[in-house]
């Protein structure tokens, strides 16, 4: 119940929505039951002859009275007759002219307050969605780089898109079905009471039974929902895998390997829906067999009343029977009610384990805005090592950087080079040591500040499926065309983005498919030399380029690192000859530091065997 309690607490901001949809569910429950009640002065009126002229007037329910309030009773009995008058006064057409009139009322009025209500209920429900959607995707932002690490793509989507649907479902469960059902339950059994309190009381036998089968089902609904859920999560994290990796699922020709896989989960898939589907759909039609068992002896027993006690009149039997059964559909909503309301919870708590995940890396309450890089960086016994890992990947690192530095950093794959520059931006945390922009430790930088000092080029460029210019000015909300094809001109994309269709305006494709290793890298430096951050950082950007492509790239690079501070990661030695100092990286440690020249002469060190590998 706690899970709903807080899918509720987001209908909040949409109240006054919510008022005018209560409101008009009020009005639609009245409306119902009128147009039902005026049954009785209608076939009075069109059986006036039958019954001898003019019709008598009925008084409350003897029982009724007994049981109700003195005043409630008189009050009701008052209403009645003053009713009877109106609707009988004058002729039989007139009559018939009145009931007519009110029938029209009362539809038309029923109507329009049902639209109403499903219209405003309708806002309240897709914002309390956009508000959840939209919660938990500027929470995944906040989350650290170790999060998605251990979470599925596709099981993320499938969290924000379809789980988040299915709470939707819930909030009509609460202020449609219970507001409007339980409303049109009271009026239509007060209808009943009205004309009979022992055959509305032997029409209520049902609804103990039927409460106790309704929340066995709804448990087992909950229970379904969720593992339901987690196979959809699994077929979309297949499908995002699947569509990823195309390429090579063709160059291995692996498609009918693929196609058995995704053929699996959704045959999984397939299996429980028709499970919960048999659950789902065994509460409605159980319920309203028990009341058409309960209506079938209403019936017989009325019937008596009628034929043989004389104690109802056939107008009176008939419309309690019209009331009866129009307990049946909100009686049967109600019964959906809790399934519903279980389903959305199972489907909330995916949604939530995304929201209760604290970010570990955030700002500290006493951090400070730095809008400028002045002097170093400097790392300080630095050491890391991932959450579900004892290995240190990093270890005792200390070294200082000053401004306008290039620092090259190499070393054998795994050797911690990539998760030491990660640690700059405040990707990762160091578990010891500290890491000191311009003497301060960037524990106690705002993030936003930090990262804006920063550019970051890597050997996976990250492209969106939007324009070149869009892609180049990522991140910037005002910035001018001329400046775009400036940093395009220096990344040595200028040329080839002229060739496009559509020039700087063309759309480039989910992750710049539509474009090569080298468009795509180039693009990237075009991005960070806009942005202008007096800190770079290059992971491999070029060990995964043709030659051709290296040597564009390199130039772009070289413009780029020109009066920054820089760190550059790199397997071709021939990318970091020029760097002002070179980290050698072994086992997360540094295990030589100097120029080119000066490791190039140690010939023990890995660099010289890294150089002679490289160039043998």
């Amino acid at each position: 119940m706690r899970t709903y309690l807080r899918i509720l607490s987001y209908v909040k901001s949409y109240w006054h929505h919510l008022l005018l949809s209560v409101g008009a569910t009020i009005l639609y429950a009245l409306l119902n039951g009128a147009s039902i009640y005026l049954a009785i002065p209608l076939l009075d009126t069109l059986f006036q002859d039958s019954a001898g002229g003019k019709v008598e007037q009925t008084t409350t329910d003897p029982v009724s009275a007994e049981i109700l309030p003195g005043w409630f009773s008189q009050l009701i009995n008052d209403v009645s007759v003053a009713f009877q008058d109106f609707i009988f006064s004058g002729s039989y057409v007139d009559s018939l002219l009145r009931i007519c009139g009110l029938l029209l009322f009362a539809f038309m009025g029923k109507n329009l307050f049902g639209y109403l209500q499903a219209y405003f209920l309708a806002y309240v429900e897709q914002g309390v969605i956009k508000d959840m959607r939209n919660q938990a995707y500027e929470h995944l932002h906040k989350l650290p780089m170790s999060f998605f690490k251990n979470e599925k793509t596709g099981n993320l989507i499938s969290k924000i898109t379809n789980d988040v649907n299915i709470v939707q479902s819930s909030v009509s469960a609460v202020f449609l079905n219970l507001v409007r059902e339980p409303l049109t339950i009271l009026v239509f059994l007060g209808i009943a009471m009205s004309i009979s309190f022992h055959l509305t009381l032997f029409s209520l036998v049902v609804l103990p039974i039927s409460l106790g089968i309704i929340s066995w089902i709804g448990l087992k609904l909950r229970k379904q929902s969720g593992i339901l859920q987690s196979k959809m999560a699994d077929i979309t994290n297949l499908l995002q895998e699947t569509i990823s990796g195309v390429k090579i699922v063709k160059a291995f020709g692996m498609e009918n390997y693929e196609n058995k896989k995704f053929r699996k989960e959704t045959k999984n898939f397939f299996k429980l829906s028709l499970r919960m589907v048999r659950v789902r759909n065994a509460a409605a039609p159980i319920t309203e067999f028990l009341s058409v068992i309960v209506g079938v002896a209403i019936i017989f027993y009325g019937g008596q009343l009628v034929l043989v006690d004389q104690s109802l009149r056939a107008s009176e039997f008939l419309t309690f029977l019209f009331a009866i059964f129009q307990l049946m559909p909100p009686v049967k909503e109600l019964s959906s009610v809790n399934n519903r309301i279980q389903e959305s919870s199972a489907a909330a708590d995916r949604v939530f384990d995304i929201l209760d995940t604290e970010p570990n890396i955030r700002n500290a309450p006493d951090a400070a805005s730095k809008p400028d890089f002045n002097q170093s960086i400097e790392f300080v016994n630095v050491s890391y090592r991932y959450e579900d890992s004892d290995e240190e990947v990093v270890r005792d690192i200390n070294f200082k950087v000053n401004k306008g530095e290039i620092i090259a950093l190499i070393g054998s794959s795994g050797s911690g080079k990539t998760t030491l520059v990660d640690l700059i931006p405040r990707f990762y945390d160091p578990i010891w040591g500290e890491i000191r922009i311009d003497g301060i430790d960037i524990r106690k930088i705002k993030l936003e500040d930090l990262r804006k000092l920063m550019g970051i080029v890597t050997q996976e460029t990250v492209l969106f499926n939007e324009s070149v210019v869009s892609n180049i000015a990522y991140g910037l909300e005002e910035y001018n065309l001329d400046d775009v094809i400036e940093a395009a001109k220096a990344a040595n994309a200028h040329d080839f983005i002229l060739h496009l269709p559509k020039s700087y305006n063309t759309i480039i494709g989910e992750r710049g498919t539509k474009l090569s290793g080298g468009q795509r890298q180039r693009i990237s430096i075009a991005r960070a030399l806009l942005k202008n951050p007096p800190i770079m950082i290059f992971d491999e950007a070029t060990s995964a380029l043709d030659n051709e492509s290296e040597i564009l790239v390199q130039e772009a690079i070289d413009r780029l690192m020109y009066q920054r501070t820089t760190f550059v990661i790199a397997h071709r030695l021939s990318t970091i000859r020029n760097a002002n100092r070179i980290l050698v990286l072994d086992n997360g440690k540094i295990v030589q530091d100097g120029k080119h020249d000066e490791l190039i002469a140690d010939t023990k060190g890995i660099y010289k065997k890294l150089y002679e590998l490289q160039f043998r």
